[in-house]
């Protein structure tokens, strides 16, 4: 048994739809979640910003003492994880794996969108994934670089929100997908207008609950489960800690409290 907690980040607050979910498989796990709320959006930047911001947090993260880190950010996942594997010596989980995983036995036709960030995109990690396990498979992916900033101001069913994605998911839906991946945690918030759009013939696979159960099956092989909840979760944020309390304890849909401002920019970020 290990009593030490699980490391998680994101950008912002997307993270949290794969709290939830930990939540509900693991709920003696004690969370350390931070949040790069002063550096979101991620999309759009370079691969070099983000595999130096994985870097950071992780060594922050490992710092205060985690048994493992959950990578709770497609863009993250998709460009720095393969170098953070190598740089740390614990178990790092990211997104894109066990969610192609689920479209991949979800697929009736072969025929798989993704909606993602710009990063995520540009990357071809969940094209190349796909292929891997499905060669014939048929893909899709359309950048939504509106979606992160409108979620995180809480604008999840504003008509500004259903007018982006009327037009990012145009396109997906004219190629005739039976499956769409939300390839970015901020997606699942808006998971009941993307199906409205979408229509009932096409299911939507939301990652968070396949990491979830990929942390749970790591913990029990590694024997790395804690047998009671040994103290307070913690949140941690490098922007507003109360914009961020305010807004996750909505998307959560339990209190968030206590929120820390720490900024892991100017911090060494060496492996070991």
């Amino acid at each position: 048994m290990d009593a030490r907690p699980i490391g998680m980040y994101d950008s912002g607050v997307g993270g949290l739809t794969v709290l939830k979910e930990i939540y509900r498989e693991l709920p003696e796990e004690r969370i350390i979640y931070y949040g790069d709320t002063a550096r979101v959006p991620y999309g759009g930047r370079p691969a070099s910003e983000i595999k130096r911001f994985a870097r950071e947090i992780i060594s922050f993260l490992r710092a205060q003492g985690v048994k493992m880190v959950v990578v709770a950010c497609n863009t993250s996942s998709a460009l720095a994880l393969d170098e953070a594997r190598m740089l740390f010596k614990m178990p790092i989980l990211g997104m894109i794996e066990p969610g192609v995983r689920a479209a991949v036995k979800e697929s009736r036709r072969g025929r798989i969108g993704i909606i993602a960030t710009e990063g995520t995109v540009r990357s071809g990690a969940y094209e190349a994934a796909i292929r891997r396990l499905m060669p014939g498979a048929q893909v899709v992916s359309q950048a939504c670089p509106l979606l992160v900033p409108l979620v995180e101001a809480g604008k999840t069913d504003s008509p500004e929100t259903v007018a982006a994605l009327e037009g990012y998911l145009e396109g997906p839906r004219s190629f005739g997908v039976d499956t769409l991946i939300l390839g970015c945690t901020h997606y699942p918030y808006l998971t009941r207008t993307i199906r409205a759009i979408l229509g009932p013939g096409v299911s939507i696979v939301d990652p968070a609950r396949h990491v979830a159960l990929e942390v749970k099956e790591v913990l029990a092989r590694e024997n790395m489960m804690n047998p009671h909840k040994n103290g307070d979760d913690r949140f941690i944020v490098s922007g507003d800690p109360g914009e961020f309390a305010r807004l996750g304890s909505m998307l959560l849909g339990r209190h968030i409290a206590n929120v820390e401002q720490i900024s892991v920019e100017d911090r060494t970020a060496v492996g070991s």
